[in-house]
């Protein structure tokens, strides 16, 4: 029997890198869809100048490293890194935000640690971090779902307006993110610590804004839909259900208490699940097979962390959301999870029972 030596992702299935990134990528699709619906063409730019800057950054340094380029680009690691990118910006940003962020992501956190399996730190969410930490005005600009906007945009207005600044028919890009009836262009998590700040309690500030069935219009889909691609990862053994349920249990958990101990400044668990990027860190960012634990304890742990984690950066913290600090703070827990939670070797500790 021969044994191949590799270094991450490893995975128990029988299942290429290639194959695994194509189904990660292909669980994005009801998510990316919804995200198209409720905030317009944008989304779907970004998504492709992501990928391209993605593929172009991982060939050229791969070149300054006198690597081969094949093996690399063929393995869908780039793509679903641009893919992360793209999704994660928001939809109208500045076209050299996601190209800026995408070739950090690549060159800097993937390759120059030595490529894919050594990468310390989830590239997508670094190049977030220092995106968000850079340039936090185009970082957190969200527009308004679509049907609340004062200026609908097609797929060509969106291109002129991510490269340009200006739609088609002259509209600016502040012109369209402005929205009616007094709707600000933040996001819901955004809106509601906006809020508590100003002295209005949890009851007040959702009857301010618009809500669905479980959070803000457009974002409760959005994280329905990430949650149906999750679930099919799930069912193709892609990922395992450890790191998910860590995460959401542990979102679920703080902000339950929270809530029982103060019902007026806190909003529900179910907001918090269904809110931001609760769905698509749990199911497509923070099980990355190369910078989460590898151990069965050390993920449930991991997961738990970064939900308490994204918990209190968004009730305490200076950021609406955090999941991608949450996940990079837990990346260098990694070693001490894994450390503490590696199983028992057979026989270990017979000696001291003789």
């Amino acid at each position: 029997m021969s044994f191949k030596i590799a270094a991450s992702p490893h995975q128990r299935i029988q299942m290429r890198t290639a194959t695994l990134m194509r189904w990660v990528m292909l669980a994005t699709i009801p998510g990316i869809a919804a995200q198209y619906w409720f905030f317009g063409a944008g989304v779907i730019w970004q998504v492709l100048l992501a990928i391209g800057t993605a593929l172009v950054s991982e060939y050229l340094v791969l070149k300054l490293r006198h690597r081969p380029a094949a093996p690399a680009l063929t393995d869908h690691s780039a793509m679903l890194t641009g893919l992360l990118i793209g999704i994660s910006i928001p939809p109208l940003a500045p076209w050299w935000i996601v190209v800026i962020g995408t070739a950090f992501a690549i060159i800097m956190v993937k390759q120059l640690y030595g490529g894919l399996g050594y990468n310390l730190f989830n590239p997508a969410m670094a190049a977030y971090v220092m995106l968000l930490i850079s340039f936090p005005l185009e970082m957190t600009t969200w527009h308004p779902v679509t049907s609340f906007g004062e200026h609908g945009y097609g797929f060509v207005d969106a291109a002129m307006l991510i490269f340009t600044g200006f739609s088609s028919e002259g509209y600016s890009l502040a012109q369209i993110l402005a929205g009616i009836d007094g709707f600000t262009a933040a996001t819901p998590l955004d809106s509601f610590k906006t809020d508590l700040t100003q002295g209005f309690t949890s009851s007040e500030s959702f009857a301010r804004q618009p809500q669905g069935m479980l959070a803000g219009v457009g974002w409760e889909w959005v994280n329905l839909a990430y949650l149906a691609g999750g679930c099919l990862l799930l069912k193709q053994s892609v990922i395992r259900w450890h790191i998910p349920v860590g995460v959401l249990a542990g979102l679920f958990s703080a902000a339950f208490i929270s809530f029982l101990l103060s019902p007026d400044t806190t909003a529900s668990p179910i907001f918090h699940l269904f809110s931001g990027a609760a769905m698509l860190g749990a199911f497509f960012i923070a099980t990355d097979p190369v910078s989460a634990s590898t151990t069965v304890k050390g993920r449930l742990i991991y997961g738990g962390l970064i939900g308490v984690l994204v918990y209190l950066i968004r009730t305490h913290g200076g950021y609406p959301d955090g999941f991608a600090f949450a996940v990079l703070l837990a990346n260098m827990c990694v070693p001490l999870i894994d450390y503490y939670t590696q199983p028992r070797t057979y026989g270990h500790g017979m000696e001291n029972k003789q």
